[in-house]
């Protein structure tokens, strides 16, 4: 077996291969190849309306089993039963008794399970009824026994009579009052309606239930209150149902007799008994069939997706009924044939017809196959968000997983910030087996899918802590200092050190604290923020060298690579050596004021051979010289490309013309003038292609130039958000833990102890958090503009195998 390409630099080599199975055994042989998670599978059917392919029938018998495993699972949500998610093993081709086994079950699994949901929400339905009745009942005896006297007749001086005027107890029952049960949320809303609808010629009583209502339509308990309304007539009687119905009320017969409420209320309470013992067993005996049906349902369900997932594959493929043979075409890694081919070989041996594997030759464009592990795939993933790559171009993905948290911990370099990051994604990679199997939020999702991103933003944030020399803003002296101060001056004196060494690594601690340390670390973070961009694009820039020599495109080494990495380093890379430069010299010692390198860099354009402070010997010969061989840069990346391309488009236009003559020796003048016509239709096209060669060649040359300016400037962010973060961090220990230390005794202690828990709270929801977050960002756009502008092209689409992984992850 071949040793398999990393395809980790540069895309995988990929291969258009076509099979050929004879239709006994090509589900067999489409189960195995899914098993194997290698080919992408090209759609031979595009032209084919999806409801007239050849397997639409077993489709929608597989599609109405998945509805059927929704509503079970729909069923076990609802009541918090959890789905047996331990591993379990498949057989490696399941046979099509057992498929027709699922499907039988689960449309008895669906009848059984609907039968005793049925059953039970109609004994819902009816203890609903029971309850709002016993409480309506309650409701009314209350009433009445408010508003009696001692006699049993209504009291004159109550309200309910003067609003029933020369009603009695005795009229009829629907003359007197109307009873029933209103969701709480619309007892004011009734309330009006009656009122407006009926101006006042009513009374109306309303009581809290005492417990919420089940509703088994909206599987939710609801507050409801009850209701009675006194008035007059049939006519409003009628219409005030009406309106209670309108607002979803339940209307009740409640009798006006107390003994015969008594009976009313006895009756219901003892149906209410009998109705909760039949309706706990139904709920046991649904609740038993679910837990039997949670152990195997996932299991049922990933048999029954993984023959959907073939036939959905076969539906891609040639179906030749009269040669009784599948015909399938797919993009394969070249390394992976050996396997597919032994794969096949031994799924069928036994037949008679093999199913024969073809590598095809093609013109076709390839997906583009990066190979990961879970280390590599979270830095593969954000490139791929920006981008595929082209096929068989550079991977942008490989560098990417060192730059992009190093570009981090530039901007977010404290070493007691990057120890909480790195503590955090430590957790999580230790943990991964266990969070891995658990379903998560989405934004904790996120951070466990990138951990070893953060793992390695938050040890090189360390690395760039100890070099910045911070640690929650505070400086460490851990070693010798290379300035000393002196030992005796006035209070009124400005202090200022003398140097007798140098700091061993990093920024030297006696800076922390000076009046010019601002001064000081704003220039050295900016000059530096300069050179990382210069050495981000150089390198990123060399990769499209490997690519032009990949791809074996001498002009654009000599038309673009060449014109375009002489203009960059003649003045960025200039820039770059100047700063290297003027750090080098020790211009106190030669008593020299160090030049400006910004003012330099813009008198180098704007006035040619001037120098106002001069940084070497010779300079300004060299700046000019830099400038003219940049000046000659720009025509060079316009022209050549283009020039070189019209004259390949020449040669072959007139090796088409010679030998369309020489095909046709006796030409009559009709043939001529169709010759000429066809000439003049190939100088046209050749125009036109042309014109679009030299179109893109201009935009590439005026965008190249311009960025890089701009993308360099770009780069200053490093150092806008390295000091930000510092600064902020500094004002968030002076305002909360460092003015605690002020206070003395009892309430020392206890203004430490609140003010620490606000300064980490606030430390790890603002500076970690939310600055991590954007220094993120910023490192990405770095990434994806700054540096893979400069050779990725990202025309690439990404491979896509057939496999069975992840086919219930939104389920489970």
């Amino acid at each position: 077996m071949p040793e398999k390409e990393e395809a980790v630099f540069r895309s995988a080599e990929m291969s258009l291969v076509q099979l050929y199975a004879p239709t006994e055994v090509s589900r067999d042989i489409i189960y195995r190849i899914g098993q194997l998670n290698l080919i992408q599978f090209r759609d031979l059917n595009s032209k084919v309306n999806e409801f007239q392919r050849s397997f639409v029938k077993e489709l929608r018998r597989l599609d109405n089993v998945e509805r059927q495993f929704r509503f079970l699972k729909h069923e076990l949500d609802q009541r918090e039963i959890p789905v047996k998610t331990f591993p379990y093993e498949l057989n490696p081709v399941v046979p099509e008794s057992e498929i027709d086994e699922h499907v039988e079950n689960a449309q008895l699994l669906e009848d059984r399970v609907g039968q005793l949901i049925d059953s039970t929400e109609s004994l819902y339905n009816k203890q609903k009824e029971l309850k709002e009745l016993k409480f309506t009942i309650q409701a009314v005896d209350n009433f009445f026994a408010t508003n009696t006297g001692p006699s049993g007749d209504l009291d004159d001086e109550t309200a309910l009579l003067s609003q029933l005027e020369s009603q009695t107890v005795s009229e009829s029952h629907s003359a007197n009052f109307i009873s029933g049960v209103i969701n709480r949320e619309k007892v004011g809303t009734l309330q009006q309606i009656l009122w407006r609808v009926l101006r006042g010629n009513l009374y109306y009583h309303s009581e809290e239930l005492p417990e919420e209502i089940y509703d088994p339509k909206s599987k939710t308990h609801v507050r409801k209150n009850s209701f009675i309304i006194f008035s007059h007539g049939t006519i409003i009687y009628e219409r005030i149902k009406k309106i209670c119905e309108s607002l979803d009320a339940d209307l009740y017969n409640v009798n006006s007799t107390a003994s015969y409420r008594s009976d009313q209320l006895a009756e219901t309470n003892l149906k209410l008994r009998d109705l909760s013992t039949v309706l706990d067993e139904s709920e046991n005996a649904l609740t038993s069939e679910l837990v039997a049906i949670s152990r195997d349902l996932l299991k049922w369900w990933e048999v029954v997706a993984r023959e959907k997932a073939v036939y959905q594959t076969m539906n891609l493929c040639d179906y030749d009924d009269s040669r009784k043979s599948l015909i399938a075409e797919g993009w394969i890694p070249t390394d992976e044939i050996s396997t597919l081919t032994t794969t096949i070989k031994e799924s069928d041996n036994s037949q008679s017809i093999p199913t024969i594997v073809n590598v095809l030759a093609t013109t076709r464009t390839p997906p583009t196959f990066h190979r990961t592990n879970k280390f590599t795939e979270a830095f593969q993933s954000i490139c791929d968000a920006y981008g595929v790559a082209t096929y068989r171009e550079v991977n942008p993905g490989l560098p990417t997983i060192i730059t992009f948290p190093f570009m981090f911990a530039i901007m977010f370099g404290d070493l007691g910030h990057g120890f909480l990051l790195t503590l955090v994604a430590l957790y999580l990679v230790l943990n991964e087996k266990k969070i891995g199997g658990m379903k998560i939020d989405e934004i904790s999702e996120m951070a466990f899918s990138g951990r070893y991103i953060l793992l390695l933003m938050g040890v090189f944030s360390m690395y760039t802590g100890l070099l910045y020399n911070d640690l929650f803003s505070k400086s460490m002296t851990l070693f010798s200092s290379g300035w000393a101060w002196p030992t005796d001056f006035k209070p009124s004196e400005t202090v200022i050190a003398s140097k007798v060494g140098t700091y061993v690594f990093g920024l030297d601690s006696a800076w922390h604290g000076a009046e010019n340390a601002l001064l000081f670390t704003n220039s050295y973070k900016m000059k530096l923020s300069i050179l990382m961009g210069y050495s981000h694009m150089s390198y990123s820039f060399i990769f499209s060298l490997v690519n032009y020599v990949h791809f074996k495109s001498l002009v654009d080494i000599i038309g673009n690579f060449i014109p375009g990495l002489l203009f960059m380093q003649g003045i960025f890379g200039y820039l770059s050596l100047c700063i290297v430069y003027k750090w080098s010299v020790d211009w106190f010692a030669i008593g020299k004021q160090p030049p400006g390198l910004l003012n330099m860099l813009i008198s180098m354009f704007l006035a040619p051979g001037t120098v106002a402070e001069e940084l070497y010997s010779g300079q300004a010969t060299v700046q000019v010289t830099l400038l003219l061989l940049a000046l000659l840069c720009v025509p060079w990346l316009l022209l050549f490309k283009p020039l070189y391309l019209k004259r390949q488009l020449d040669r072959e236009a007139q090796e088409h013309h010679y030998q369309q003559l020489s095909n046709e020796d006796d030409l009559t003048s009709d043939d001529a003038d169709e010759q000429d016509t066809a000439h003049d239709d190939d100088e046209e096209h050749e125009s036109h292609d042309f014109g679009d060669i030299m179109i893109h060649q201009v935009i590439h040359t005026i965008e190249f130039c311009l960025n890089c300016v701009s993308h360099t400037a770009s780069y200053l962010r490093l150092w806008a958000l390295s000091l930000a973060h510092a600064q902020l961090s500094s004002v968030l220990w002076t305002m909360t833990l460092g003015g605690s230390f002020s206070f003395t005794g009892p309430l020392g202690v206890f203004m430490i102890v609140v003010l620490f828990a606000m300064w980490l709270s606030m430390t790890v929801c603002i500076l970690v958090v939310m600055e991590g977050t954007s220094a993120m960002l910023h490192s990405l756009r770095l990434h994806w503009v700054e540096s893979m502008s400069k050779f990725f092209e990202g025309e690439g689409t990404l491979y896509a195998p057939f496999g069975f992984k992840g086919l219930l992850s939104d389920v489970a």
